[in-house]
């Protein structure tokens, strides 16, 4: 079971306050990013909050075949204030912007995404359960850059590795190796698999902790449910401590370097 849309909506909102909270403690706005790099602490403001404001005229524009032309225009050459006050009050903006367009539009309307060949529908319920994930996670980023980097919260980190594999690994285009499975496993109790093949990449919940699936992977990955998703998203390795791979790790190698869209 995913999150319910209006727990998305307050849990987005928690993470954006949380954001700022960091973004106003920092020592500088110029401070480089390390798991963003090239981009310092205001570049990363200018990023999540231009891409509140972008999917909010997505919303609004209801079910399209591409984004609104003015937004994807108006993203291009977006520029956030630099006075670290002023940045704030953008970003807070820009959280209310995003949230407004999801309370108006519910849970089911359509809109276009990018992940339109994802197990994750094309809808404003998906768009909040995706920006939810990018917030959590680049609030991570923030708090890294102010030395005090807080865990993902469990119900956070639990829907985002369901949703990152739903949405960002997902597709029907044909896995281009020989057919694999890989497990991912939180410590919290709860384990999905990605299916590659020919038919493309699928994701599924595994039964419960004791219960054998069928079939043994190529490759399993253990941590906690937060840390699983700092490392899908790139954040944190595959150290044998925070994150265990049990299995050959040259398949994930590929899950990363593999664009479905080549």
């Amino acid at each position: 079971m995913t999150l319910q849309f209006s727990d998305l909506r307050r849990l987005t909102d928690e993470r954006a306050r949380a954001f700022r909270a960091a973004v106003a403690s920092a020592p500088s706005l110029d401070a480089q990013v390390p798991t963003c790099p090239g981009w310092t602490l205001h570049d990363l403001v200018q990023h999540l909050g231009g891409g509140d404001r972008f999917w909010a005229a997505v919303l609004g524009a209801g079910p399209a075949d591409t984004p609104p032309a003015d937004a994807v225009v108006e993203r291009a050459a977006l520029s956030a204030p630099r006075e670290r006050a002023a940045l704030l009050d953008w970003s807070r903006e820009s959280t209310r912007l995003l949230l407004g367009a999801l309370g108006e539009a519910g849970p089911q309307r359509g809109c276009w995404t990018w992940w339109g060949t994802s197990h994750s529908p094309q809808s404003s319920g998906a768009v909040a359960r995706h920006r939810l994930q990018e917030t959590a996670v680049h609030t991570w980023d923030i708090q890294l850059v102010t030395g005090a980097p807080q865990p993902l919260a469990r119900e956070v980190a639990l829907d985002g590795v369901e949703e990152f594999l739903s949405t960002c690994c997902a597709t029907t285009a044909a896995w281009p190796h020989e057919p694999t499975a890989l497990d991912f496993h939180a410590t919290e109790g709860r384990s999905w698999r990605l299916t590659l093949d020919g038919d493309g990449a699928r994701p599924t919940r595994l039964p419960a902790t004791g219960q054998a699936p069928e079939g043994t992977p190529g490759a399993r990955v253990s941590a906690t449910a937060g840390e699983l998703v700092l490392y899908l998203y790139d954040r944190i390795p595959a150290d044998g401590d925070r994150v265990r791979i049990d299995g050959d790790p040259a398949l994930l190698d590929q899950l990363r370097a593999w664009d479905p869209q080549e």
